[in-house]
């Protein structure tokens, strides 16, 4: 009886092996792996880009259609452009209260219902994007961002760096903190308060509005991301100067997920996740570059001058950083312990980047 018994339960398990797809060994000794290839998942992720917008819209549509071939088509993204389900800054709510399942955006666009999210995007004058990866990855980025996002039902994951972004866009020269004083000007998170110290009235605007804002005279001025998209969105045919990049030294982007809904997932659906979204991210930091490259030469045959802020803003823009930092940390916990552990990583990596990269850079 025990001899038939055993064989009953050998044949039970071979069955479940073939109707899963799962090893004999993953079903007897990881009975907690949730692995199944017949069962199929559906997501609804939206974006607060306009549909098939370059590098940050098309990167998204690579990794939905890099998820659906590695999961053998059990595993389907579909990706909705600003607007169609929810509006492009109405993601975070949407995903959040299970409306939709996921969103890709930018962390600095929540600040307001949490000052320390807009630091997972980067901070002014501190980690360039390997810098910043690697903080996520082994420092306590990613702990810290899941265990925020956690409040609000949401899983994040990196969804793309753009690099140093430019300084933005002027309708007339900023040769001095004076000029500065009144300008409207659309700049988001972090990048903003350090400009309002300078007596900017920051702005925050999504990328269909910009270009409008800026030809009417709604805005003085405005930055995006880098040549490659700046030159898209056509801002030289209405603002002549173009300024190098300080606010924005690498900014990470995210693909967020509905927690909930995410953690539902079987391990090989989140396991392709995490790995289609690190080759996003991979990816789209050097289609920028190399599109910047390309983007850049092109401004520069059509006379459009590249400036620098003058040291006297760039100082301003240290010291008012620093305000910014110590007020945050002292209205906000989660600033406090967010931006601490930025600053001990900064404070780690940057001399192997000076003495790398940086001296690199200067001899060659």
């Amino acid at each position: 009886m025990k001899r038939r018994d055993f064989l009953k339960a050998s044949a039970a398990v071979a069955a479940t092996a073939t109707l899963t797809g799962c090893t004999r060994e993953q079903i007897e000794g990881k009975k907690s792996l949730n692995i199944n290839r017949r069962r199929k998942a559906k997501l609804k992720i939206a974006t607060s880009w306009p549909a098939h917008f370059p590098i940050m819209g098309t990167g998204i549509e690579r990794f939905a259609k890099k998820v659906h071939e590695m999961s053998g088509g059990s595993l389907e993204i579909k990706i909705y452009p600003k607007n169609i389900l929810v509006p492009a800054l109405a993601v975070f709510d949407a995903t959040s209260s299970g409306q939709i399942d996921g969103f890709h955006s930018g962390p600095y666009y929540w600040k307001g219902k949490n000052p320390a999210f807009a630091l997972f995007s980067g901070a002014p004058l501190k980690m360039v994007a390997d810098e910043l990866c690697c903080w996520m990855n082994h420092g306590s980025g990613y702990e810290l961002w899941r265990e925020l996002y956690a409040r609000y039902n949401l899983y994040p994951f990196i969804g793309g760096n753009t690099g140093v972004q430019m300084g933005g866009w002027f309708r007339k020269p900023i040769d001095s903190l004076e000029d500065l004083k009144g300008l409207k000007m659309r700049i988001p998170g972090l990048g903003g308060e350090v400009m309002a110290k300078l007596g900017v009235n920051p702005i925050l605007l999504p990328a269909g509005e910009i270009y409008t804002a800026l030809e009417r005279g709604t805005i003085d001025a405005t930055e995006w991301v880098g040549p490659a998209l700046d030159i898209r969105m056509g801002f030289y045919k209405v603002a002549k100067y173009y300024y190098t990049g300080w606010h924005e030294p690498g900014s990470i982007l995210e693909l967020t997920f509905n927690k909930a809904r995410y953690e539902k997932l079987s391990e090989e659906h989140k396991a392709i996740i995490k790995y289609a979204s690190e080759a996003m991210t991979t990816e789209m930091y050097h289609e920028f570059m190399h599109e910047n490259a390309l983007a850049l030469r092109k401004l520069e045959s059509m006379g459009i001058e590249i400036r620098d802020f003058s040291p006297e803003i760039i100082e301003a823009a240290k010291r008012a950083m620093k305000e910014v930092a110590g007020e945050q940390s002292e209205k906000s916990e989660d600033f406090k312990k967010v931006f601490d552990s930025m600053q001990s990583y900064y404070t780690l990596i940057k001399p192997w980047t000076q003495i790398s990269e940086t001296r690199l850079c200067s001899i060659r």
